[in-house]
């Protein structure tokens, strides 16, 4: 059974919200009575879609354009969404990108360039940092919670690349140590996802999409409903938990 919740009054920031996860876990807070700021990169044109969408199914949303791996656009963007919403309860760090189009293998150090390590580090790691820093204060007034995507590439799984991976490994590492600073009147958790049907960039081969289902417990691959229930779990029940990783992945990684 989907676990329900009331959240009429509570407010919400998903970055990385115009497809996928965070779209999900977007329209799954407004469908509960949260107003939700969409983030999405300026110029997709994906982001103003959802909003429209959503609003006209009676969801109290606003957008919230920006590129949370721009050091002075991140903040920006959300200091005028926390300043459109009025006050802000959640944090939903989503916003990440793997850098590449297919997966590289760890023994192919060559392909593992500057530029990759560039791309993945300035969102998937600082943007969580950059997003997490400038909603603090009002997080803490509203006594809120962040919670962040990392991945079980971040753990001990073999994800896109190695630069993706450590980027994630970060993540679960600034988890806890966010959870330590910004206690005890903010929650910050992380969720690690396994192998999700979603509309990632990455282009899996079907050999490897059977893989993942094959060795995983559950004999399927996550959907974004997965990810987004332990999201809002995470982040508007749960209250004595903090800086924690929940792995979410049908047991793959068992």
């Amino acid at each position: 059974m989907t676990a329900r919740y009331d959240l009429t009054g509570k407010t919400a920031l998903v970055t990385g919200a115009a497809s996928g996860i965070g779209l999900t876990t977007a329209t799954k807070l407004a469908a509960f009575g949260a107003t939700v700021a969409i983030n999405f990169l300026p110029g997709d044109p994906r982001g103003p879609e959802a909003v429209a969408r959503l609003a006209a199914a009676g969801g109290r949303v606003l957008p919230a354009p920006g590129n949370v791996g721009d050091d002075a656009d991140a903040p920006a963007m959300v200091e005028a969404a926390i300043g459109a919403l009025g006050r802000l309860d959640l944090l939903v760090n989503n916003a990440g990108t793997p850098g590449v189009r297919a997966a590289i293998p760890p023994a192919n150090l060559d392909l593992i360039t500057e530029e990759l390590w560039e791309a993945v580090i300035q969102t998937n790691l600082l943007g969580v940092f950059r997003a997490s820093k400038a909603a603090a204060s009002a997080l803490k007034a509203a006594k809120g919670a962040i919670v962040s995507i990392a991945s079980i590439a971040g753990l001990h799984h073999v994800g896109s690349s190695l630069a993706y991976g450590a980027t994630k490994a970060g993540v679960i590492n600034l988890t806890r140590n966010l959870a330590r600073a910004l206690g005890p009147d903010v929650r910050v958790n992380a969720v690690a996802p396994g192998a999700v049907d979603s509309t990632w960039q990455i282009e899996w081969t079907q050999e490897q999409r059977t893989a993942s289902i094959e060795n995983a417990v559950m004999k399927r691959r996550c959907t974004p409903e997965d990810i987004a229930e332990a999201v809002l779990f995470l982040g508007v029940a749960a209250p004595m938990v903090t800086g924690q990783t929940l792995v979410v992945d049908g047991g793959l990684t068992l």
